[in-house]
């Protein structure tokens, strides 16, 4: 295959006649290369990367471990199919998986391909477990784009657009955001409602959460209502799932989002950063609730790919032995005291937040109203891509620009990726 030179105006043609219109790029760029925190385009520009596919690449773009791993993998087997023959990477990996998450306990674990995959299995873990239809999640999460991650995620658009109808018994339910005015005891009434008008907790499989919602706009879930909804989960015999799968792997400063608030999860789903930027995804859970389904119910053809497997246990290896934790949690401090002085010098600015390295700005039109700007955020968004810095929006209206950038990146980086911040939001007011 010969591959095109390209211009800026030969490949976006070439993109626009031959990709599908609703497969959305966020930045006008064609990357050629990636390395720790930084990508490069096609003439050689560099930017500091605040995206990390999407927060994938929390060991940094091409981090020679596991580029080596994997390299090492492919020349021995490259797929055969988990259902058909067994081999070491996936059942190592599962017991790393196991260990970090039960933490002791008998966990297992089933490896798949996807985030959405992940969900949708971890719901057909807890319906073969409790016997009953009804799942629980929460206005502004976000589940994937197959049809019930569509039906499990808490926002319209432009997820849902017209592909309904959507998948049944999924029930949506308020998600404490006390910037808004949902606290946690408003929140908790949000769900009481839930149970009087619309299922019975008797009738209810799953409550499904994200530690901090993602593309919901870096809410975290505050501890007193995690706490809350453990108890109310093993009070009515209901399956509690952790949706970790971008703040797992370090992104909030410690492995997984849920160990802030000290509970224990029924089960967790986990992707995106586990092996690096493959395709790898994973339902780890209680030993006698993973084994509710029978076999032949879990898997998939790609699902616990060699190749993935083995870039996995190098990730792994990599967030324990270069301190990725507690580089989380650095640069965590040191957005929040970069992005808190923007705060204060622009009035646009509505709320910092977020939890370690996993931080965000809402954009308001003003600061009483608290009206959403989704087009400033956008303004900023194009004004941080011209001075050098990548960054995406979330947040169900999209007025929020979020931080995902790699747990490599030093402190120079993350002083320089402030200032651009700064700049660009001045210009993005201005214009």
């Amino acid at each position: 295959m010969t591959i095109q030179a390209n211009n800026a105006a030969t490949w976006q043609q070439r993109r626009q006649t031959h990709i599908a219109r609703g497969v959305l790029t966020a930045h006008p760029l064609l990357l050629t290369r990636g390395q720790g925190a930084h990508v490069w385009d096609q003439d050689g520009r560099q930017y500091i990367d605040f995206v990390g596919g999407i927060g994938v690449l929390n060991v940094g773009h091409n981090h020679p471990r596991v580029v080596d791993a994997a390299a090492e993998q492919l020349d021995k087997l490259s797929h055969t199919c988990f259902q058909v023959a067994a081999y070491e990477p996936y059942i190592a990996l599962a017991e790393r998986l196991n260990a970090l998450v039960g933490d002791g306990q008998a966990y297992k674990t089933a490896f798949l391909t996807t985030g959405a995959e992940a969900t949708e299995n971890a719901i057909k873990i807890a319906r073969a477990y409790t016997n009953r239809p009804g799942v629980i999640a929460f206005r502004g999460g976000f589940h994937g784009r197959t049809l019930l991650g569509m039906s499990l995620t808490g926002m319209s658009q432009p997820y849902k657009q017209n592909f309904g109808p959507f998948a049944p018994d999924v029930y949506h339910t308020a998600f404490p955001d006390a910037y808004r005015g949902i606290s946690t005891a408003r929140a908790l009434e949000s769900l009481q409602e839930i149970f009087a008008t619309a299922v019975a907790p008797d009738r209810v499989a799953a409550i499904l959460i994200e530690p901090v919602q993602g593309d919901g706009g870096f809410l975290p879930v505050p501890n007193d209502f995690l706490v809350e909804l453990r108890r109310i989960a093993t009070e009515h015999g209901i399956v509690l799932i952790a949706d970790e799968i971008q703040t797992g792997f370090g992104r909030t400063g410690k492995m997984f989002g849920f160990q802030h608030s000290g509970i224990e999860p029924d089960l967790v789903t986990v992707a995106k950063s586990l092996a690096g930027g493959l395709p790898l995804s994973a339902v780890v859970g209680k030993a006698h609730i993973m084994d509710a389904p029978a076999p032949g119910g879990l898997g998939g053809t790609y699902a616990g790919n060699p190749v993935a497997c083995a870039a996995a246990l190098a990730v792994l290896d990599v967030i324990e032995e270069e301190h990725l934790l507690e580089r989380s949690i650095a640069i965590g401090e040191q957005l929040a005291n970069g992005f808190g002085a923007l705060q204060r010098k622009y009035a646009v600015i509505g709320e910092v937040r977020g939890l370690g390295a996993m931080r965000a700005i809402e954009f308001v039109k003003n600061a009483d109203s608290k009206e959403h700007d989704a087009a400033l955020a956008q303004r900023v968004i194009d004004h941080l891509r011209e001075h050098g810095l990548l960054a995406i929006k979330c947040g169900v209206h999209r007025n929020v620009v979020r931080a995902l950038v790699p747990l490599v990146a030093d402190a120079a980086t993350i002083e320089a990726a402030v200032k651009i911040f700064d700049v660009a939001i001045g210009e993005a007011i201005a214009a």
